[in-house]
């Protein structure tokens, strides 16, 4: 699928884009939080 077609296929579904906007907002602190944790990922 070409960058044209996400874009256009998101402009018809504003829903879809909040919902990976908040996916990947979720994800960034997620990831902050275990590096700032020492966590370790087997």
């Amino acid at each position: 699928m070409s960058d044209h077609n996400i874009a256009t296929h998101l402009k018809e579904n504003p829903r879809l884009m909040g919902g990976l906007f908040t996916l990947v907002l979720l994800l960034s602190q997620a990831g902050s939080a275990a590096a700032s944790g020492g966590a370790t990922i087997f």
